[in-house]
């Protein structure tokens, strides 16, 4: 067999692992497999091409998984930030540092104002933190 049908099968296993291993692990070896495999057309040291593979591997987890996994995280932003942090909420309660409640998607929340203002009750509040039970807010400014 020839070295750069080799390393494309090598690739393509890599990248069906990736698919059944959401960790973003194996796209790399997939991605070194086949940049190796071009390179085989042109090389025929086989030590070469092993260490072109390794090296690739290498520099593919030091700057393309960390572009990956930072263009990732903000795309599938969930639980408590994706949901609730930055959303328009109504303050049921007059809402100071110490006490208040809003509502939201027709849910009941602790609050207390986070930049320390009393808030009236029936104003917008935007939330901006959430510390277990207890979200804090801001007065919209809509």
């Amino acid at each position: 067999m020839v070295a750069w049908q080799l390393l494309c099968i090598i690739g393509v296993a890599f990248a069906i692992l990736e698919i059944f291993t959401p960790s973003l692990f194996f796209l790399n070896f997939a991605l070194a497999a086949f940049i190796t495999a071009v390179l085989s057309l042109y090389v025929a040291n086989k030590f070469a091409l092993a260490l072109a593979f390794f090296v690739m591997s290498f520099l593919s987890f030091l700057f393309l998984r960390p572009l990956i996994l930072r263009r990732h995280s903000k795309e599938t932003e969930t639980g408590i930030a994706g949901k609730y942090i930055n959303k328009i909420a109504k303050a049921e309660e007059e809402i100071s540092e110490f006490k208040g409640v809003i509502s939201i998607y027709g849910e009941r929340w602790d609050a207390r104002s986070a930049d320390k203002s009393v808030i009236p009750a029936g104003c917008d509040v935007k939330i901006v933190k959430n510390d277990s039970l207890i979200m804090y807010v801001v007065k919209s400014e809509n």
